[in-house]
């Protein structure tokens, strides 16, 4: 029996527009020609797999129905959630539907994931198809490459030879206990699973028969119309809103770790976002947006929908002016040197992968004291990105008018 493929695709990304919220959610956002969401199911499409259903909120059919249509996905279903309840209650209802088999293996994806070596990932799932049992849940680890406070993490015991038992779950700690968590062997969460539909089944009837009794009801309820289930509106919200990892994961004994060491992240922050265009900036990198200053260069590698993104150099001794903007604010990411910083009346320096926000208005200023050049990558995110956007406090190179 083929894996069943289930694409959550209900999030709204409201952290990275806390200015907005007639931003597109991340999984939709075009990053220079594609999106989370189309690399999401081009991941699935090949023999491994069934053909895809995507889990998604109400205002968001017509979107997804647009990248289905372009990528030439024509066989899918998607389930409807006609408001938002969190995970579980999708979840569990996306499983319910009766397209998929008793017995049939469902790999969740969130369709906002940027998932790299992908043919390391599918032999994971391949490989630890036959483990899969009518209770147990298998969970993709992904091995930490710094000690972010952005991500859940997982401990774990071996229990058989390529067998690993889930112990403790951390949700999104500091980064000093982050530290301790890796020296402990502790992988991210991805929030990724592969289970049985039975095995969904019976852990909802078990920990959450509340939610269980109002999913059976809301899929049993629904309509279905042009490859699209509707949920029932009022049974779907009597399910309890829960998250899937509290609802379930974090209640169930049986719970085993895929590990995997692959590029991954969620994209889901700007310092996320500003390390995947530094490590792929040559595939947008163009001559004629190179701008040249007195402290230094930048060049401008992509403008997004309400967000532009960056690189800067700053030669040896390069002083960027005292400035401020009213349109948009910026997230800095250092990938060369050590900055000095001015935020409003803070001064501090940085180094190689620290971040930085620059809120909108706040008075700030990149120096540069030392003898090798820094490279920041800088998202603007706002209503106005251009240069015209910027009051000059002070200037070494005279341009205050």
């Amino acid at each position: 029996m083929k894996i069943r493929p289930i694409i959550l695709c209900g999030g709204a990304g409201t952290r990275l527009w806390s200015q907005s919220k007639n931003n597109l959610a991340k999984q939709f956002i075009d990053f220079g020609g594609w999106s989370l969401l189309e690399k999401t199911l081009e991941r699935v499409k090949g023999p491994t797999f069934d053909y895809p259903i995507i889990s998604t909120n109400i205002k968001y059919l017509k979107l997804v129905k647009s990248y289905l249509k372009k990528l030439k996905v024509k066989n899918y279903k998607i389930v409807l959630e006609p408001s938002k309840r969190n995970t579980a209650p999708a979840i569990l209802a996306s499983a319910l539907i009766k397209d998929i088999p008793h017995e049939q293996p469902l790999m969740f994806f969130a369709a906002d994931h940027l998932i790299e070596k992908a043919s390391i990932f599918n032999k994971a799932i391949i490989k630890n198809k036959v483990n899969l049992t009518d209770q147990n849940i298998f969970i993709f680890g992904i091995k930490p490459t710094s000690p972010s406070s952005e991500f859940g993490y997982f401990l774990t015991k071996k229990i058989k030879v390529d067998m690993n038992k889930v112990t403790k779950f951390i949700e999104k700690p500091k980064e000093a206990k982050a530290k301790r968590i890796i020296k402990q062997n502790g992988y991210w969460n991805s929030g990724m699973f592969f289970l049985r539909k039975d095995s969904i089944i019976n852990n909802f009837k078990k920990y959450q028969p509340t939610i269980y009794k109002n999913c059976v009801k809301a899929v049993s309820k629904s309509v279905l119309k042009n490859n699209t289930y509707y949920l029932n509106k009022a049974f779907f919200e009597k399910a309890t809103a829960k998250s899937f990892d509290y609802a379930i994961l974090e209640k169930s004994k049986k719970i085993n770790a895929i590990k995997l060491d692959i590029p991954w992240s969620d994209l889901g922050s700007w310092k996320e976002i500003c390390k995947m265009y530094d490590k792929n900036k040559y595939k947008y990198y163009k001559k004629k947006n190179v701008y040249y200053r007195p402290w230094g260069s930048y060049v401008n590698l992509f403008e997004g929908k309400g967000f532009l993104i960056k690189e800067l150099y700053v030669k040896p001794k390069g002083i960027l002016s005292l400035q401020k903007h009213h349109h948009r604010a910026e997230h800095w990411l250092v990938t060369h040197g050590i900055p000095k910083i001015t935020l409003n009346k803070k001064k501090f320096s940085k180094k190689p992968n620290d971040s930085i926000f620059i809120p909108l208005g706040a008075v700030h200023r990149i120096e540069n004291p030392n003898s090798k050049p820094v490279k920041i990558i800088e998202a603007q995110v706002g209503s106005i990105l251009k240069e015209t956007d910027i009051v000059r406090y002070e200037d070494i190179y005279g341009r205050i008018n």
